[in-house]
């Protein structure tokens, strides 16, 4: 349990770049996990560092010189005391993450933003859908804080989009987003338990980042993990349970020419153990990440007899 001395520190650190080196310093003895929006101490430490003074987090030479009142010392000492010892994500000590180069609210309903589906709705899905079909109407199954649907439909801004999620408090948090974004005619937040409140609705592109995590690794998650919400985390012995009902419904759900992009994250290795007759486009990312697929309607309608037997009775 560290314990600052605010007095001491205070009088010894002065400018926003001793802030952000102290709290880089303090971050990397403590031995924290770093994985929801950042990789490494140094990134975190601006983003605490820079939040709480209200400032841009792009560092220039003249920033890392200013000089911090008394009052703005205290408050950033006490975020980078509570990243310490409470391990909690530097999201949810600031109420927020960036997705697609979006910022989000976020608090400990929902997961903290971080797939990799982003690049591929920045990138408007290009190499799954072809640029001349229309997409008029998007599906984020399991929404959590609305990041994929606000996300879609920014880069998408001809298509209406359904958030859907089994979870009260995380629609509450996307409807947050829905409105910060001005989004509200454009995106619509929907209860549903996977498929069962969408009866007859069909979409021309499904995107989900369901639980996936596997009871291995759910039990091993670093305790900065211990924060978010376990529903949004692990789904079953080899994580599959819910990935398991969207691959045997998706088909009804999709137009002709529709595709559905599927998170699993480490659980890709179930799904190919689960699945091996299944041909899944596992797509590649230029800024890291793996475990998405993307599948056809056409596809899913050729394995449905397979993808039907193998959901968990």
């Amino acid at each position: 349990m560290s314990h600052f001395n605010v007095n001491e520190i205070s009088q010894q650190l002065h400018t926003i770049g001793d802030y952000i080196r102290f709290a880089t310093s303090t971050f990397n003895r403590a031995d924290l996990y770093f994985g929801h929006g950042h990789d490494n101490a140094w990134d975190e430490a601006i983003t605490l560092v820079m939040f709480t003074l209200d400032l841009p987090s792009e560092l220039t030479e003249h920033t890392l010189q200013c000089l911090l009142l008394q009052e703005e010392k205290e408050e950033v000492l006490a975020l980078i005391e509570r990243r310490v010892n409470e391990e909690i994500p530097a999201a949810y000590l600031i109420n927020q993450a960036y997705f697609a180069g979006l910022p989000f609210y976020v608090d400990e309903r929902v997961l903290v933003p971080r797939s990799p589906i982003a690049e591929l709705i920045e990138q408007r899905f290009s190499g799954i859908i072809d640029d001349a079909q229309p997409i008029e109407r998007i599906l984020d199954l399991c929404t959590g804080s609305g990041c994929i649907a606000v996300a879609c439909a920014t880069y998408f801004p001809e298509a209406d989009v359904d958030a859907v999620d089994l979870s009260v408090d995380a629609l509450n948090v996307a409807q947050i987003n829905i409105e910060n974004h001005g989004l509200t005619e454009q995106v619509i937040p929907i209860k549903s338990d996977v498929f069962s409140g969408l009866e007859g609705e069909k979409y021309d592109l499904i995107v989900t980042n369901p639980p996936y995590v596997d009871i291995d690794d759910v039990e091993s998650l670093p305790a900065e993990f211990q924060h978010e919400p376990e529903m949004g985390l692990g789904c079953g012995d080899d994580g599959l349970d819910i990935v398991r009902i969207i691959l045997a419904q998706s088909a009804e759900h999709l137009t002709d020419n529709g595709w559905l992009v599927c998170e699993v994250g480490n659980s890709q290795v179930h799904v190919q153990t689960v699945y091996p007759e299944v041909n899944f486009h596992w797509l590649t990312f230029e800024r890291g990440g793996h475990g998405v697929f993307a599948i056809s309607k056409a596809q899913l309608e050729q394995y449905k007899t397979i993808f039907n037997e193998r959901v968990k009775k």
